[in-house]
């Protein structure tokens, strides 16, 4: 069978997708998938919140990563780690705890550069602490203050 292609002929798989991420046969039901053009910071914070909060955290990881591609240099290692994040919760979701481990490991070391200044309020130091605990909880990307 041939692959699925996008316009400029990368390989996607346009197979649907149940909520954790994984493909469902040709024709059948899946979730609907998030957009893959990058959204502003502030925008693909709030939509990977509210995906995180609705138990879809491979969408999550998806409008991260998207987020991740699209940002400036300087805040890619930042995107990077909070998709592996998402991803690590992903695992998680899916009964796969050594591979949560790893990507949360993963993740968290390429926040932690941005714990003692945080953009777009992201709770980075609450994310560390969180992903140390090896959570399969869904995390407060934003902090909210008091």
């Amino acid at each position: 069978m041939d692959r699925d292609r996008d316009p400029a002929g990368r390989a996607r798989n346009a197979r649907p997708r149940d909520a954790l991420g994984r493909p469902l046969p040709r024709g059948e039901a899946g979730v609907e998938p998030v957009p893959e053009q990058g959204l502003p910071p502030a925008e693909a914070l709030e939509e990977a919140q509210r995906l995180l909060d609705a138990g879809r955290a491979f969408a999550a990881h998806e409008v991260l990563e998207a987020a991740w591609k699209s940002a400036p240099e300087a805040e890619r290692e930042l995107w990077q780690g909070l998709a592996q994040l998402a991803v690590g919760l992903t695992h998680a979701q899916r009964g796969n705890e050594r591979g949560a481990r790893e990507l949360m490991r993963r993740g968290a070391e390429r926040i932690a550069a941005f714990a003692s200044d945080p953009p777009y309020r992201i709770d980075v130091p609450g994310l560390l602490a969180w992903a140390g605990r090896g959570e399969a909880t869904v995390p407060r990307l934003v902090h909210r203050p008091l």
